[in-house]
Formats: C-alpha cells, sequence, structure tokens
C-alpha cells in the first residue's frame, strides 16, 4: 500500500474513536427535577431558577445529605427558595442547639448597651469574688469569644462523661449555671480559645442577674423571657420562639431556643443588617461588628458567632466563599449562613451526624455562589 493511500485512510480509521471521545466529553444532561422540587423556588429568585432549584432538592436527596427537615433560602429579605421535608412544615418549630449561642450574645449586647453590663470588667459571678480566685479576672469579652480559661470538655468519648452531657441531661441539669460556673481554670484567662456551652450559660446567668435580683427561679426566668420577647423577638416578628429554662430558671441559651425556620431565618436576616430592622437599631451595630470579627485566641470565631476564615484545622466552614461570611452552627447540622457580599441568608435545619457535615455545608455553598 503506498504511502499516499495510507495518508488518506489513516484519518478515516481514528474518526470513530475521535467521535468516541467526543461524545464522553460532552455534560451528561441532569435528571429533570420533580414538581415538588421546582415548586420550591419563586418565579424570579435573583438566580437561575433550575440551578437553585437543584441545588435545594439535592439537600434533600442526596444520601449524604440526610436527613434535611427545611431549607429557606433568602434574597435581600425576601423569601426566594422555601422547602421542607415530610412531616415538616412552615409552622413546625425547630430546636436550635447551639444556634441559641448567638441569641444569647445578642442579648448579651443589649444589655451591655443598656449599661446593666461592661465588657471589659470582671464578670459579677458570685463564686469567682473571694480573695485570691482568679476566676474573677475573667471578662464578659473573653466569655463571649469562648477564651475564658474554664476547665471543659465540650464532646468525646464516652458522651456521658463530658462536660456539656453532664450539665444538660445528668448532675448539672437542674442547675446548669451552678454546674459551669464552679469549674476550675486551666488556662490564664483570655490566652486560650475553646468552644464550650458551659461558656454559654453562664452568660445566660449573666443576663438573669442584670435583669432581677431575684433568686426566685420564676422569676429569673420571667425577667430574661420577657427581655427577650419585648427587645428581640417581637420586633422581628419571631412569634414562634420559645426558650427553656432549668429548674434555677437560667436560659439554656447555648443549645435550647426552638422557634420555626422562618423565624431563625428573620433573625438572620437581623444579623445580615447589623442589628436592624425596619430601620430601627436594636443593638448597636458596632455589637454586631464585634460578634463577627475575628477573636485574638482563633480566628474564625467571633464572639458566639462562626467565621468563614480558617479554624484550627487549617480550613474554612465554607470553603468558596468570602471570608465576610458568618453562621450559626448547631449540632446535627443545623446552619444558618449569611453573605453580606450578596445579600443571601440560607437556612437548614435537620438532623446529620457529627462529622458528616461537609457535604451539607457544601450544598449550601453551591446555593450562595448562584447569587453572584
Amino acid at each position: 500500500m503506498t504511502a499516499r493511500r495510507l495518508s488518506l485512510i489513516a484519518p478515516l480509521l481514528l474518526l470513530p474513536a475521535l467521535i468516541g471521545c467526543g461524545a464522553s466529553d460532552q455534560p451528561q444532561p441532569q435528571p429533570p427535577l420533580s414538581e415538588q422540587a421546582m415548586a420550591a423556588v419563586i418565579d424570579k429568585p435573583g438566580a437561575n431558577r433550575e440551578a437553585l432549584a437543584r441545588a435545594v432538592d439535592q439537600l434533600f436527596t442526596a444520601t449524604d445529605s440526610a436527613e434535611t427537615r427545611a431549607v429557606l433560602v433568602l434574597k435581600d429579605g425576601r423569601i426566594v427558595a422555601q422547602r421542607y421535608a415530610e412531616g415538616y412544615h412552615e409552622n413546625t418549630r425547630f430546636i436550635s442547639w447551639s444556634m441559641a449561642k448567638t441569641v444569647t450574645a445578642v442579648m448579651i449586647g443589649m444589655l451591655a448597651a443598656d449599661g446593666r453590663l461592661r465588657l471589659d470588667e470582671g464578670v459579677p459571678i458570685p463564686a469567682w469574688q473571694r480573695p485570691g480566685d482568679a476566676r474573677g479576672e475573667i471578662t464578659l469579652r473573653q466569655l463571649l469569644q469562648m477564651r475564658s480559661g474554664l476547665k471543659h470538655d465540650e464532646d468525646g468519648d464516652p458522651p456521658y462523661e463530658t462536660d456539656t452531657v453532664r450539665m444538660l441531661f445528668l448532675d448539672g441539669r437542674d442547675n446548669m449555671a451552678a454546674y459551669a460556673e464552679a469549674q476550675p481554670l486551666e488556662d490564664e484567662p483570655g490566652k486560650r480559645w475553646e468552644y464550650s456551652s458551659a461558656t454559654t450559660v453562664i452568660l445566660a446567668d449573666l443576663a438573669a442577674r442584670a435583669l432581677t435580683t431575684s433568686t426566685d427561679p420564676a422569676e429569673r426566668a420571667r425577667a430574661v423571657s420577657d427581655y427577650l420577647k419585648t427587645r428581640l423577638f417581637d420586633p422581628l416578628g419571631m412569634k414562634s420562639m420559645v426558650p427553656e429554662f432549668d429548674r434555677a430558671g437560667t436560659l439554656i441559651g447555648g443549645s435550647l431556643i426552638h422557634g420555626t425556620a422562618r423565624d431563625w431565618a428573620r433573625f438572620g436576616e437581623f444579623m445580615r443588617n447589623r442589628g436592624a430592622v425596619q430601620g430601627a437599631q436594636l443593638v448597636p451595630s458596632s455589637w454586631i461588628d464585634f460578634m463577627t470579627a475575628p477573636s485574638p485566641a482563633n480566628p474564625g470565631y467571633g464572639a458566639q458567632t462562626w467565621l468563614n476564615r480558617p479554624q484550627s484545622d487549617g480550613q474554612a466552614l465554607w470553603a468558596g466563599l468570602p471570608t465576610s461570611v458568618f453562621s450559626l452552627n448547631g449540632h446535627a447540622g443545623q446552619f444558618m449562613v449569611v453573605s453580606r457580599d450578596n445579600g443571601v441568608t440560607v437556612v437548614r435545619l435537620g438532623k446529620t451526624a457529627e462529622g458528616q457535615h461537609g457535604p451539607v455545608r457544601a450544598g449550601i455553598v453551591r446555593i450562595i455562589q448562584l447569587f453572584r
């Protein structure tokens, strides 16, 4: 066979392979979305409607995102996507778990603005006022930023030996603040960051002490409940909110506030708007700035609020989003993520095992990235 004939035939022999290669490189069509998935998104959400519906749907249908119970997406204060799993709806109250910590911090900010608490003075815990007790030097700022220096074991194995479980459910459950405040120092106050639900209970106790001199549990609970209702929940329209108190009348401010997904979204919008609602400044904007600024001992955490900066493992929680993003993160995958840069707030509520939140966080990132 001549060289000329080979040069003509060779391209024809390669043609099937080239066609096959091209076909495999083409993006595969995605399966059609269900009516339920499309109905969850309004007609003009400010992003590609089908892409948004698909991103929300994945949080409900992907096996590695189980179990999502509610998702709300707000753009510039308007609900643009809303979906609930079977058995849940817009009037369902969802448990906050640690999202409550940020609510407690806002209440503390209001009390500080009222002049009832001071950020950089030793806090008035009676058990710490004895001569020589170094705990009397712990400041409100250090408590808010999780760097009190108090001994604490947030989680571990077995869980029933951790301080969090003992405080919430075992020997500390009747008087959680007393349990938390009885812990010794293990570090110099301010030196080291350590996540602690007990720290937030101490903040809740300080709120009660600032609002009433009574030691009666019912009066302590009433004072804090009324303050939250009149100063925060009612002005924001958060009518569903139900805070829980222990037998000593202390708000379980690190774990147990219940509310609908819509009301949690309202709180997220309040944070996005730096403490304002409908032109009214409920807490100084500088306080929200403080809550969402890196703390000295952990740039990935502010004051009872998570930031999108490297954590102790060197990774940011919301990879792919700006460092200005902040979030409320609760046990079992409760998330409220706020992106001021594009005016988006996302609420995801559900039950996902600890250590398996990566796919859920990635799904929330995909939603926010659609709004550019």
